[in-house]
């Protein structure tokens, strides 16, 4: 019964879990908050991930119920990501191993959220929507490769949620986008704002753009509310979403759609693709919250895969990269 170790933090959320054949053992996860209006840059979120990362290491075999010696491998996010972060993982994976004598495992971050979800999921080859603050993907699996139909051809769609919510001041705790998604509930007015699907890509950058530059003028005259505003957003990043994911359906005829990322916590975005996959008689598949979000359990699960096959990172290639795509990674352990 091999068991790993996975150990994630490629932006602001850094954590720790154990996963042996199948059965998530532990899951810890610390977040680094910024005040709001505020991002997370490079160098303090890795600092904040050095301080804590060892603690969570221990809490997570605490609550798995096992040693160091029970371990079979220790897998990690080797990208894509910010750099800092990345690299202070990259680091404790690498020492963690040696120290142990275990396998080093690097795994992409991207797959690690979609082997997560098809373990999660019950949908062995489903069609995959991947949406977080710094990917957007319409993915499906072919020839040992996760194939990237379609992708946002500028920023992610969380990385455009969060961005509203700096310009309103939303705060960062629990997450920006949660507490958009709170506000968009009780949104009334929905703003024209600019809409752009390109085939199977989408852009989110004029609508970002738009907003930025509206958004005061709103506000100031009255005419629209934050809670419009994230309403308004919300409705139309998604319905590009579902636009873009309904003709992949189409084209790969899936018959499960399979919703991973942070994103994928998103009710709302949830309610409009499962509307989407009714009406094409597909099933959507959205996994827990806890592991939508960047999570420890899900690289130990790709890790997982990837020791069953003997598909292990030697010391020297392990070093971390911010640029991974997800169509890089030769998926030896699919038929």
């Amino acid at each position: 019964m091999p068991t790993v170790l996975g150990l994630e933090g490629s932006a602001n959320k850094v954590g720790a879990g154990v996963v042996r054949d199948g059965a998530v053992l532990s899951n810890c996860r610390a977040t680094y908050v910024t005040p709001p209006g505020q991002g997370f840059a490079p160098g303090p979120t890795g600092r904040h991930h050095r301080a804590v990362l060892l603690g969570l290491v221990q809490a997570a075999l605490r609550e798995a119920g096992i040693e160091p010696r029970d371990l079979d491998g220790v897998a990690f996010t080797k990208g894509p990501g910010m750099g800092s972060p990345l690299a202070v993982v990259a680091a404790v994976a690498r020492t963690l191993a040696q120290l142990w004598g275990r396998p080093l495992l690097a795994v992409n971050h991207c797959v690690g959220h979609i082997e997560m979800g098809r373990l999660l999921g019950a949908a062995p080859d489903p069609l995959v929507l991947y949406v977080s603050g710094g990917n957007t993907q319409v993915i499906a699996y072919s020839r040992r490769r996760y194939r990237i139909l379609g992708e946002t051809l500028d920023v992610a769609v969380g990385n455009c949620i969060d961005r509203l919510a700096r310009l309103l001041q939303i705060p960062n705790a629990p997450s920006p986008g949660y507490n958009v998604e709170q506000l968009a509930k009780r949104g009334r007015q929905l703003i024209p704002l600019p809409y752009v699907v390109k085939g199977l890509d989408v852009s989110f950058s004029g609508l970002l753009s738009h907003l930025q530059a509206v958004t005061p003028k709103l506000l100031e005259s009255g005419e629209a509310t934050p809670e419009d505003l994230c309403f308004s957003l919300q409705e139309t990043a998604f319905a590009m979403l579902a636009e873009v994911t309904e003709r992949a359906l189409a084209l790969t005829r899936a018959r499960h759609l399979l919703l991973v990322g942070g994103v994928a916590c998103n009710h709302r975005l949830q309610e409009m693709l499962q509307t989407m996959c009714r009406a094409r008689g597909a099933e959507l598949c959205p996994i827990d919250d806890r592991y939508c979000i960047d999570n420890g359990a899900m690289i130990a699960q790709a890790g997982w895969e990837m020791l069953r096959v003997g598909q292990v990172t030697e010391l020297s290639q392990s070093g971390i990269t911010q640029r991974y795509r997800t169509d890089e990674v030769e998926v030896t352990w699919r038929d």
